[in-house]
């Protein structure tokens, strides 16, 4: 296959369906099929509005653009190296964060509930002063936060130097370096002696068993920002029996634990987790208050 095969957008797009289709890609790091991803994929390589496809379809291409594009293409189906790195850039609604093979591809249910600031366990989003973000990655997570409680500080917590790297890059990008502090630590560790208003954490939650059959997508990302342990709930386990001498007396801690409920509850058995509502169903996600906390 040569440039000098392809003419318009139409048919790199007709190409890239179908050879992702082919290929057998898997879909979960933004897109969910192959058409939206080659779209996205096309667009971005020749930096078109990413929602404007209709106007483009029949627009002729230079061969290096072709080329250029064939070769995301490739990469995508041959290496299986996901949309997200290819154009290190990741979307959680309307937010644009830079990524890259340091950090997991941002994809959190958290993110759904952000916008509603927690309504109704937080009464008073105004009133919150400190936020505490464990496992934050690409920090994609602490700056919906930042934003969303605009009176709040951000504590963000990550193991990884390499991680931390490139949310610096996403908090610089934002300007929000006065509202979010990046903390290198092993979870609590290293966290200041303070009492904070939320505890929000989606950390490494997928168990033995699922990590041995992850796509091979998912095997592009760091494996320490996925695996959980034999049941999923290692760091889980840690951050619930740390957050009790974190919280404030009215605060709470917002868990993503992704398809592991079952576990989450046998983990957690003396506890009743509430269960957040997200477009994935009520499963993925569980709150706790610190009520509950102190009297385990």
């Amino acid at each position: 296959m040569t440039p000098n095969d392809f003419t318009t957008i139409r048919d790199l797009l007709r190409y890239a369906v179908t050879r992702f289709n082919t290929a057998k890609l898997f879909f979960g790091h933004g897109s969910s099929n192959a058409f939206d991803e080659a779209a996205y994929l096309i667009l971005h390589t020749l930096q078109l509005p990413l929602d404007k496809l209709e106007p483009f379809y029949d627009a002729r291409l230079l061969p290096e653009e072709t080329a250029a594009v064939l070769k995301v293409i490739e990469r995508r189906a041959g290496e299986r190296v996901p949309a997200a790195y290819l154009t290190n850039e990741a979307w959680l609604g309307d937010y644009r964060f830079y990524v890259d093979e340091r950090v997991i591809v941002p994809r959190s249910f958290i993110a759904e509930l952000i916008p509603d600031r927690f309504s109704p366990w937080v009464n008073d989003p105004e009133s919150v002063e400190n936020i505490l973000e464990l496992c934050t990655g690409s920090g994609c997570l602490p700056i919906m936060l930042a934003d969303a409680f605009p009176n709040a500080h951000v504590d963000a917590v990550d193991i990884s130097t390499d991680a931390l790297a490139v949310a610096q890059r996403n908090v610089d990008d934002y300007e929000m370096q006065d509202c979010i502090t990046l903390i290198e630590s092993d979870l609590y560790a290293k966290v200041p002696k303070k009492k904070y208003d939320l505890i929000v954490t989606n950390p490494p939650y997928v168990n033995a068993s699922s990590m041995g059959k992850l796509p091979q997508e998912y095997l592009r990302e760091p494996q320490i920002a996925l695996a959980g342990g034999e049941d999923g709930m290692d760091l889980v386990r840690k951050i619930v029996a740390g957050a009790a001498e974190r919280l404030t007396e009215n605060g709470i801690l917002v868990v993503e634990i992704g398809n592991e409920r079952p576990f989450a509850e046998a983990a957690f058995a003396g506890l009743e987790l509430t269960w957040l509502s997200t477009s994935a169903g009520d499963d993925m996600v569980f709150l706790l208050t610190a009520e509950q906390l102190a009297a385990q």
